[in-house]
């Protein structure tokens, strides 16, 4: 069972060899291919050979390749993901617009309550709003209670004087997390043999990745946590813990596992819930 969030930081030759990704560096070191989940290649420094690449996509590890600023820029995604994608392809393309709109008012009643749950937690007087918030969703959200949740949320973790996309410490850090997330979905949407580009809300022309963008709403609390504990410096211990989270433990389904293995318990549920359009099959994490 793939479980492992493996890292690469320095310079080195990484290959195949006999189920063994072997890194070549100043030290030689192996991990049994298996067991790997995700794959970060942090530096540039890096070379990979083409049989290995093969290897890794065979057993879907998220393959995370970073620029030489350290922060995401692609991904290694297989071509063919399942079986019958074409098959797949045809069904998302086909997906109504009332039971697309319908999924999305879960979902994003799932990310509010979550982001509910935490300030919460946290002793924030804001929480309240967020569970009226969350109340009032709309089918396909068409109140905006997303745009005025997450404003208030944020001013509560951040102050007041917050703002998404300023060039700040937090949305340096949330953004990297959010990337890490974000290739955890990517991964588990096209080994469903669906379209990363397809989404429900998200119709941006230029994101290839709207269903997952979709999708992946809820999750991103589990970054915030770690980001609103995170002192004003995103160094390369900071960046190991927002990998991490994919190693996580969270309840799903009434059980224990790792939060890599609910974004697939969560995909798969959402799916599901689409082909059977019973929006009650969605089965989310809880915090």
């Amino acid at each position: 069972m793939s479980w492992r969030v493996v890292i690469i930081s320095k310079r080195c030759k990484l290959e195949y060899k006999l189920g063994y990704l072997v890194s070549r560096g100043e030290e030689v070191k192996k991990i049994y291919v298996a067991e790997i989940g995700t794959l970060i290649i942090e530096s540039t420094g890096v070379s990979i050979t083409a049989a290995l690449m093969c290897e890794l996509i065979k057993n879907k590890v998220n393959v995370v390749f970073c620029n030489e600023k350290h922060n995401p820029v692609s991904q290694l995604l297989s071509l063919y993901g399942r079986y019958n994608a074409s098959g797949c392809l045809k069904k998302q393309i086909n997906w109504a617009i009332e039971l697309k709109e319908k999924i999305w008012r879960e979902i994003v009643r799932l990310k509010i309550m979550r982001q509910c749950r935490f300030l919460e937690f946290l002793g924030s007087e804001q929480a309240h709003l967020l569970c009226r918030y969350a109340e009032e969703v709309q089918p396909g959200d068409s109140t905006n209670r997303e745009g005025h949740a997450a404003k208030v949320y944020f001013n509560a973790l951040f102050g007041l004087s917050f703002k998404r996309g300023d060039s700040t410490f937090y949305n340096s850090a949330l953004d990297y997390g959010y990337a890490i997330i974000l290739s955890a979905f990517n991964r588990e949407v096209v080994a469903n043999g669906y379209n990363t580009q397809l989404g429900l809300a998200h119709k941006n022309e230029f994101n290839f990745f709207n269903l997952s963008c979709d999708l992946m709403e809820p999750f991103r609390v589990l970054i915030d946590k770690v980001v609103f504990s995170m002192e004003n410096d995103l160094n390369t211990e900071l960046k190991y813990t927002l990998c991490n989270v994919l190693n996580e433990k969270v309840r799903i389904g009434g059980e224990m596992t790792t939060v890599s293995s609910a974004i697939g318990i969560y995909c798969k549920s959402v799916f599901e819930a689409i082909e059977t359009k019973n929006i009650g099959r969605i089965e989310c994490y809880e915090l």
